[in-house]
C-alpha cells in the first residue's frame, strides 16, 4: 500500500471500542492516529500507540489528521462532523448519518464548501446475507419481486442505561437499527413510493421506541422492516419472495459477534457465515429447495472505500445522495408513526 491515512476516531464507547478502531487498523493503508476520549487507560490498554486526546478540537486541528470518524452519540453527529469538516477533513460518520434530513443537507452543504468528503458507515452492506440476497435479486434468480421482509430482532427485556435508551434527538430503536434496514433495502430496490410505520415502546421501563414495523411501499413490491427487542425467537434475518422464488436467511452475520469477542478482521475465517439460507424454486415436481452460502463478508470494505474516494480513486461508500436517501425514510417513518397514516416519500423530498 502506498499512502497511508491517518484517521482520528472520535468516540471510545461500545460501538468506537468493538467496530471502528479494529476495523480502522486492519484495512490496509488506514492507520488508527488519534481516539478522542476521557479515559485514555482504556484506549491505551488497546491501542498503545495512539495518541489520545479528551477534546475533539485537538484532532480536527491536527494537520496530521485526514480522515475523521465520527462514533459519538447520535445528537452530536452533525456538530461534530461540520466541526470537523471545517478544519479540512474528511469525515465518516457511524449510522446514523444525522438525526433528521435537515441536520443531513446541513453537513453535506458544509462538506461541499470545505471541499471534503462527508460519508456514513454503512457497514451492513457488506454482511454475508445481504451480499447473497443482493446477488439473487440482481441476477433474477427470484424474479420479478413482490415482497421482502427484513428484521433485526432481539430478546432484551431490561432496559440498559445508555443515551441510546433515553429520550433525545436520534434515540430509540428506529434510528438504532432502522438505518442499517432501509439502506439495505433502498440499496436493493431505491426509494419507494411511500411509508407507513408503526413505532411503539413495549418494554415497562423503556422511555423511547424499542419496536418498529414499517412497510414501504414500491408499484408491486412491499418492503417490511421490522425489529423488537422482546423476540425470544429472533432468528428470522430476511424472507425474500418473488416470481421465480424465495430466498429464507436465520440468524445475523457472525462479524459483529466476532468483533464482540476480541477476533481480528481478516482472520482466516473472518465474514464466513456457517449458516445457509435456503432458495426454493418451482421444479417440474414442486418445491426444490437448495442451500445458498453468502459471499465472505467484511466490514473493512466500507472504510477501504472510503481510502480509495479521499485518494481519489473512487467514490465513497454512501454517496451524499444516498445518505440523504436513508435520511429521509427515517424522518419519514417518525411522521407516518406520529400521524398514523401513510407518508408519501415524493411529498418529503423538498
Amino acid at each position: 500500500m502506498g499512502q497511508v491515512l491517518n484517521v482520528a476516531l472520535v468516540g471510545y464507547g461500545f460501538v468506537g471500542r468493538v467496530f471502528h478502531a479494529p476495523l480502522i487498523a486492519t484495512t490496509p493503508g488506514l492507520r488508527l492516529h488519534t481516539v478522542v476520549s476521557r479515559d485514555a487507560a482504556k484506549v491505551h490498554s488497546d491501542w498503545p500507540d495512539a495518541r489520545v486526546v479528551a477534546d475533539p478540537t485537538h484532532a480536527f486541528a491536527d494537520g496530521a489528521i485526514d480522515l475523521v470518524v465520527i462514533a459519538a452519540p447520535n445528537a452530536v453527529h452533525a456538530s461534530l462532523a461540520i466541526a470537523a469538516l471545517r478544519a479540512g477533513r474528511h469525515v465518516l460518520v457511524d449510522k446514523p448519518f444525522t438525526t433528521s434530513l435537515a441536520e443531513a443537507r446541513g453537513v453535506l452543504d458544509v462538506a461541499r464548501s470545505a471541499g471534503r468528503l462527508a460519508s456514513v458507515f454503512q457497514n451492513r452492506r457488506w454482511d454475508t446475507d445481504f451480499l447473497a440476497l443482493r446477488a439473487l435479486v440482481e441476477s433474477g434468480t427470484l424474479g420479478e419481486m413482490a415482497e421482502l421482509h427484513s428484521h433485526f430482532d432481539r430478546f432484551r427485556p431490561q432496559v440498559p442505561d445508555r443515551w441510546r435508551e433515553r429520550a433525545g434527538p436520534g434515540a430509540g430503536l428506529w434510528f438504532d437499527l432502522g438505518p442499517h434496514l432501509v439502506d439495505q433495502a433502498l440499496q436493493l430496490f431505491g426509494t419507494p413510493l411511500s411509508i407507513q410505520a408503526d413505532l411503539a415502546t413495549q418494554r415497562a421501563d423503556a422511555v423511547v421506541d424499542d419496536w418498529f414495523h414499517v412497510v414501504l411501499r414500491y408499484p408491486r413490491l412491499r418492503v417490511v422492516l421490522h425489529a423488537g427487542a422482546l423476540v425470544a425467537a429472533n432468528t428470522l434475518r430476511f424472507a425474500a419472495h418473488g416470481t421465480g422464488g424465495s430466498y429464507v436467511k436465520h440468524g445475523l452475520d457472525p462479524q459483529e459477534d466476532a468483533l464482540r469477542a476480541g477476533t481480528r478482521p481478516g482472520s482466516p475465517d473472518w465474514g464466513l457465515d456457517r449458516r445457509p439460507g435456503e432458495l426454493t424454486t418451482m421444479g417440474a415436481d414442486g418445491p426444490v429447495t437448495q442451500a445458498i452460502d453468502g459471499p465472505r463478508g467484511d466490514y473493512r470494505a466500507c472504510y477501504a472505500a472510503m481510502r480509495d474516494a479521499i485518494l481519489g480513486q473512487g467514490e465513497a461508500p454512501v454517496t451524499p445522495a444516498q445518505a440523504l436517501a436513508v435520511m429521509q425514510v427515517l424522518d419519514a417513518g417518525v411522521a407516518s408513526a406520529a400521524s398514523a397514516r401513510s407518508i408519501a416519500l415524493a411529498d418529503t423530498a423538498g
